[in-house]
């Protein structure tokens, strides 16, 4: 039976989502509409907090992609399993991605959001883990960065577990 071990607390969890909301806000003063895109499951509670941070002159979108089955490494491939459901023609994007790890799918995230000639894409993660990327990817806004754990918690899971926990944890076997 696994165990998880606190890295990152409920409390700092909101503190630091209110600062994100705060500097993304900022960079679109002259902006209608911010529209942002969850990648599911695993950035549901982030974005959920982030919009409610948030002024009303947000909109919100979802995709779900996997590269990760129900192992604890990326398998590299990423598959669309659901897309969006409205058009980013025209429109300010914000990538809400729960974790960028290796790079891949963010990149990969990142290139086919562009081709839908939006205004601007920049992205949004709540846990950065530079040390596993594979490729030069940018991430805008960065909640915390950590160390190569696999964490759980605050809508990230292991075989669709712990993501019900209100704070981040290290998933030890």
């Amino acid at each position: 039976m696994a165990t998880t071990k606190t890295l990152i607390s409920e409390s700092e969890i909101k503190e630091r989502i209110a600062s994100l909301a705060a500097e993304i806000e900022r960079d679109y003063p002259h902006t209608d509409e911010i529209h942002l895109v969850a990648v599911l499951k695993g950035g549901f509670m982030f974005m959920a907090d982030l919009v409610r941070a948030m002024s009303h002159r947000v909109t919100m979108d979802f995709m779900a992609v996997s590269s990760y089955g129900k192992g604890t490494t990326s398998t590299g491939q990423v598959r669309v399993l659901k897309d969006l459901d409205s058009s980013l023609e025209g429109r300010h994007i914000i990538i809400v991605e729960d974790i960028v790890d290796t790079g891949l799918t963010l990149h990969y995230l990142q290139d086919i959001l562009k081709a839908r000639a939006p205004n601007s894409v920049k992205t949004a993660c709540l846990l950065s883990k530079p040390s596993r990327r594979k490729v030069d990817v940018v991430v805008d806004y960065i909640g915390f960065t950590i160390e190569d754990h696999f964490v759980v918690g605050y809508g990230l899971d292991y075989a669709e577990k712990y993501r019900n926990l209100p704070y981040i944890a290290i998933l030890e076997q």
